[in-house]
């Protein structure tokens, strides 16, 4: 007796339908034969002794027989252990359990216990997204998942709790319908909600510079550097960055919870991603964690970043080889994990922001504290951030130590609910301006050499000022596309249609912490 059931194996931040082929002989044996096929890996073979006390506790007999069941197709290995609910409803539809013989529009994933009850599975987003796109209008899954999945529209997602409840699911379709409704999630509401923020830029004292750099970057998404001895508030300027982010679209936030999802480090409460990541991993993780990796590539902190912002605190004190590879990642907006059976692309379009020492001490340029540091150990420290990582990142701001009288001013600070709405302001320009020349971006930083060519236009005053940066500093022509990126988000923050002198000198102002700062 041969039955069939649909699941899928999620590679990546996708996932791809597999089809549960059950045969049994139908002749009892003393031993059990149990075989799996289809290059399962090591938790789906095990599946057979989990998938058969479940089925005994659940109040089925099944007698030793010879059951063969493939995962077609059998070139893509299968891994996890979302193949043991469609292997168990297999098993019983090849006895003859189930009324309903036909499951091609049920798609069906979760872990199963001894007990017969269902336990979560990570990566349930893209199977919900690839069984709406084939067409499979049923999705049968852990209680626990349920929030993820409905995110999705177009699939009736019904969430159970153990086998038996699946089982009578089945069997009710197969009596003339099922009477229990799927489960729906309001996404547009989830998005729409306000979104609160535990820290606020008015907290911040002084450091009127390093805030309007930190709007610019927010305004057109543009990576930024900050450079400052020990307690300028670097780290503090950092975590508030998020809180003047521009929200997610819903578009954003289901490629943002597909990453989540697969990396299993969603919240299943949540069921999708409203606010930006904001991403900070400590000096000592390697590059395997930063990018992605592993024997079976997950995603790494750049790509659970993606859409959000990555923060990292004292640059100089992370390997050489793992700030490296990120520049790539800053590059493309996207990371490539090749393996002997696999290449994996996971996106990565994050925002970085950076924070250093100007030296091991930390005092260099300080005006308050004497710098200890000799020449060669300053010229060792800051070399471990290399000249093309430098490059890849728009702004560079200098963050000086805080003087007593701005510390304790009575005044309060602007709040990040005021900086908040120019950055928005000058988030919708960028959205019309690239939605008008059919682009498919969302701000400055992501424009490729020819929509700057085309966006950042300069009269001949601006030319000459430009001009004269680059010759004089010895900027690079990333620097120079970087600088014009800069100066349109500027031009947009006071809604200029053209960028003008003015525009143009701020955004050189903030690459003047390369390598001549040092010097």
């Amino acid at each position: 007796m041969l039955f069939k059931a649909l699941s899928a194996a999620v590679y990546g931040i996708d996932a791809n339908i597999i089809d549960v082929e059950v045969d049994f002989s139908g002749i009892k044996t003393t031993e059990d034969h149990f075989h799996t096929v289809g290059l399962p890996d090591a938790a789906v073979r095990e599946s057979r002794d989990r998938v058969r006390a479940a089925i005994k506790n659940s109040g089925f007999d099944v007698p030793p027989t010879h059951i063969t069941i493939n995962l077609a197709p059998a070139d893509i290995k299968k891994e996890g252990s979302g193949f043991d609910l469609p292997m168990a409803i297999g098993i019983l539809g090849a006895y003859g359990a189930l009324q309903l013989r036909d499951l091609s529009q049920f798609l069906l994933v979760g872990e199963l216990g001894l007990d017969g009850g269902l336990r979560s599975v990570s990566g349930m987003l893209p199977v919900a997204v690839a069984a709406r796109e084939r067409g499979i209008k049923n999705l049968v899954i852990p209680k626990a998942n349920a929030r993820e999945a409905a995110v999705v529209e177009g699939v009736n997602v019904y969430p159970v709790e153990s086998l038996n409840q699946v089982r009578e699911l089945l069997n009710a379709a197969g009596n003339g319908g099922i009477h229990t409704e799927p489960f729906r999630m309001q996404t547009a509401e989830m998005l729409g909600e306000l979104q609160h923020f535990h820290v606020d830029f008015a907290d911040v004292r002084g450091q009127q510079t390093a805030k309007r750099a930190l709007e610019v970057a927010a305004a057109g998404s543009h990576n930024i550097l900050m450079i400052g001895p020990p307690g300028s508030g670097k780290t503090m300027l950092a975590k508030r960055l998020p809180s003047i982010l521009a929200p997610l679209s819903f578009e954003e936030a289901l490629e943002t919870t597909k990453i989540h999802s697969v990396a299993g480090v969603l919240d299943a409460d949540a069921g999708l991603v409203t606010q930006r990541p904001f991403r900070a991993p400590h000096h000592t993780i390697s590059d395997a964690g930063l990018i992605g990796g592993g024997a079976v590539p997950r995603p790494g902190e750049v790509s659970l970043a993606h859409n959000g912002l990555l923060f990292l605190d004292e640059l100089p004190e992370f390997p050489r080889n793992v700030l490296e590879v990120m520049r790539q990642p800053l590059e493309d907006r996207n990371v490539v994990i090749a393996r002997a059976s696999m290449s994996l692309t996971f996106p990565s379009a994050f925002m970085l922001a950076a924070a250093m020492n100007p030296c091991p001490c930390g005092y260099f340029n300080d005006k308050s504290r004497e710098c200890s540091c000799t020449p060669p150990m300053i010229q060792r420290y800051v070399s471990k951030v290399s000249g093309p990582l430098l490059d890849r990142i728009d702004i560079h701001i200098e963050v000086p130590a805080v003087q007593y009288r701005e510390l304790r001013a009575g005044a309060a600070s602007e709040s990040s609910a005021v900086i908040r709405s120019r950055v928005l302001a000058a988030r919708e320009i960028q959205r019309e301006r690239f939605t008008k020349a059919s682009e498919k971006i969302y701000s400055n930083a992501q424009m490729s050499t020819r929509q700057i060519r085309s966006f950042c236009e300069l009269g001949p005053d601006a030319e000459r000022l430009l001009e004269r940066a680059m010759q004089q500093q010895g900027l690079t022509a990333r620097a120079h596309d970087r600088i014009l990126k800069v100066a349109r988000t500027i031009a947009d923050l006071e809604g200029a249609p053209s960028i003008t002198v003015p525009h143009i000198a701020e955004a050189i102002q903030y690459r003047t912490l390369d390598r001549s700062y040092w010097s």
